[in-house]
């Protein structure tokens, strides 16, 4: 399967064989998923796994965020370990704690049992998000980079958005921990599909410097910097909308939770549809031109949502979410293509950067969530919530600007991989 699959990993080159690179999309998609999906599918049954096991519901949702603990953790570890022992092992590794725990999950018979196994279920099954993006940078160019990423999550966003109800759906005809066999042989298929199928792609590292040695060159990279912080910067504004959303559309405007979860689907499509578009604008524009083309159709539409709050005519969900679906749709590219800068920085060290990058956007969103909650929850207008997110548009806006080289990165680093790949 090695042969199928291309050359020993060296320098990035791009797979045209239409059997093969849809076979990488499916397990790229299948490392990406299986975490995030086995999130939202328990989300419906957290009343009646409260109920059954005589807790409050407020140590029911502890099996959501010490999951969410879990992933990053496992974003931060996962990725040097990925460098240094290579992405097959460790991915293989991760899968198999996820496998180990979700079994776990299904015969709890205490919460504090399920909370514990829901942990190590993230730790491992995250380890394939941030392996993931660093199997992408080792087998695609620069500036394909952007496209998989964004071709990955698109895809991935199909089967997130229906993980939910079908969880309802198992809870309702088999039980909560139907729940829990579903993700187990999910993640076992997961597993074996990887094992049989996926070969190593790290590439060869001409010195040991190890994690501390990679993550100070990294740190030290005003361009690794300002990428990173532009996609976590990006990726806030997700974060804090979802964050006071529910408190602005139901407590201000007096709307039902289905009208705002409707809505707010509404967003995810937006931000479905800029992933799509990144995909087929990437093989012809710069990963720069495509980064600054996100900026500013962000910053313009959280300008626009800014002045629909002065001008006091954004009470109504029309408005609000109208205006954000420009905003999400611009995310996309923001995301996708600053987190292909920051681990094409460093390509031997890609799995440290995208951990290192994916940490701080789970950790930092934890916060901001709560001060999107906040600033919905604690105002009688949308005006703090739209300012939230036109002050982290313009934070991206000068990450790049006053940290990202504007002329000549593309050009060195492309220089850099070409002189490594003719040294190996």
């Amino acid at each position: 399967m090695h042969g199928l699959m291309g050359k020993p990993p060296g320098a990035a080159t791009d797979r045209h064989d239409p059997t093969t690179s849809r076979l990488m999309l499916l397990m790229l998609v299948a490392m990406t998923g299986v975490a995030p999906i086995s999130l939202y599918m328990l989300v419906p049954a957290l009343p009646v796994l409260a109920a059954t096991f005589k807790s409050d519901i407020q140590v029911a949702q502890m099996t959501v965020s010490l999951y969410m603990v879990g992933i990053a953790c496992s974003q931060l570890t996962m990725g040097p370990l990925s460098d240094k022992f290579g992405r097959r092992p460790v991915l293989l590794a991760g899968l198999a704690l996820m496998v180990a725990a979700s079994l776990g999950a299904s015969l709890a018979q205490t919460m504090p049992q399920l909370i514990a196994a829901r942990f190590l279920q993230a730790l491992g099954g995250a380890s394939g998000m941030v392996i993931s993006r660093a199997i992408i940078r080792d087998l695609y160019s620069r500036d394909r980079v952007g496209a998989m990423i964004s071709l990955v999550i698109a895809v991935m966003m199909v089967a997130q958005m229906l993980s939910a109800l079908a969880g309802g759906l198992l809870e309702t005809s088999f039980g909560w921990r139907a729940i829990f066999w579903f993700i187990t042989a999910s993640s076992l298929g997961v597993t074996v599909l990887i094992a049989i199928a996926l070969p190593e792609t790290r590439r060869a590292r001409a010195e040991s410097g190890g994690f501390r040695g990679d993550i100070g060159s990294l740190l030290g990279n005003r361009a690794f910097v300002g990428y990173m912080l532009c996609q976590v910067l990006a990726s806030q504004i997700i974060f804090v909308f979802a964050g006071g959303g529910p408190y602005i559309v139901v407590t201000q405007m007096g709307r039902t939770t289905a009208e705002y979860g409707a809505w707010f689907a509404a967003t995810g499509f937006a931000f479905l549809l800029g992933n799509l578009l990144c995909v087929r604008f990437a093989p012809r524009h710069q990963l720069e031109k495509l980064i600054w083309f996100g900026l500013a159709l962000q910053l313009g539409g959280s300008l626009l949502n800014l002045g629909w709050s002065f001008a006091g005519i954004n009470q109504a969900p029309s408005w609000l979410f109208g205006t954000q679906m420009i905003v999400m749709a611009a995310n996309a590219f923001v995301m996708s293509n600053s987190a292909a800068g920051a681990i094409s920085v460093r390509p031997e060290a890609a799995g440290t950067a995208s951990g290192a990058m994916g940490f701080l956007q789970q950790g930092v969103g934890a916060l901001v969530s709560q001060l999107g909650a906040w600033l919905g929850g604690h105002s009688t207008t949308t005006l703090p919530l739209t300012a939230a997110i036109f002050a982290l548009s313009v934070a991206c806006a000068c990450a790049m600007l006053f940290l990202v080289p504007r002329r000549g990165v593309a050009v060195s680093e492309e220089v850099v991989e070409k002189a490594e790949g003719e040294r190996r």
